[in-house]
């Protein structure tokens, strides 16, 4: 091939990598639908898809966080462990959303473990927070024990698990997986689905917390969040 060949091959090749730039970042663009305005009777109080940073975000370890691109879209992503020492026994990794306080709530995001696979293999959802002490988790992860797979309750001690049904384990698999969380105060209700809405994997009833922040993060792995919603009743 002569180099006015190559030169028009090379061009032709730029113009199919930016029109499959553009047609990704369009999928992405069609994939980011409105929440709904309300949702099981309360309104959607909190929307994160991080496409303007992380501004509204509070990590145990700044270093441990990014806003990272995915072809196109931007994600919450807990990369490295954070160098944060918890004063009980219960979760290092830790971003909270800032000056958010609720009663009851539900919670949709989308979650994407990153790590290797292992029975402790989990992403976590906190909620009820109300200082390092004293808040819920919900540790979602491959095999359940005493320590994994559960709702747990940190109350001023070492974590303990507070469900009443759990499945046996949670298969993370790759990609991004849909994550609810229920919350109901005056009955204790405490639910977490897992891509299937219809039936929780987890499901506990406690009233030690009434209110509280929401935030994500892991035991000691890593993973990305993205589309956050929050419908609930403020403090």
């Amino acid at each position: 091939m002569g180099l006015g060949g190559t030169q028009k091959g090379i061009t032709m090749f730029h113009k199919w990598a930016v029109l499959g730039l553009i047609l990704t970042t369009a999928a992405f663009a069609a994939n980011k639908t409105e929440p709904a305005k309300e949702f099981q009777g309360m309104p959607l109080v909190f929307s994160e898809d991080f496409e303007k940073g992380a501004e509204r975000w509070a990590p145990t370890d700044p270093a441990a966080w990014k806003v990272a691109e995915e072809n196109g879209n931007h994600v919450y992503s807990l990369f490295g462990e954070s160098k944060y020492e918890p004063a009980v026994r219960s979760p290092k990794n830790i971003s909270l959303i800032k000056d958010l306080n609720v009663t009851d709530f539900v919670l949709d995001a989308k979650l994407k473990q990153t790590g290797r696979e292992y029975g402790h293999r989990d992403l976590c959802v906190f909620f009820g927070h109300n200082g390092p002490k004293h808040f819920y988790y919900a540790h979602i992860a491959t095999k359940s024990d005493e320590h994994a797979n559960s709702i747990f309750l940190v109350n001023d001690a070492p974590r303990v698990s507070i469900a009443k049904e759990r499945t046996a384990g949670t298969q993370w698999t790759e990609g991004y997986h849909t994550v609810r969380i229920v919350r109901k105060v005056d009955s204790g209700l405490i639910q977490v689905f897992f891509d299937d809405m219809s039936k929780p994997i987890m499901m506990a009833e406690d009233k030690t917390f009434t209110t509280g922040t929401i935030g994500f993060g892991s035991f000691d792995d890593i993973g990305n969040f993205d589309d956050i919603r929050i419908w609930a009743k403020k403090k």
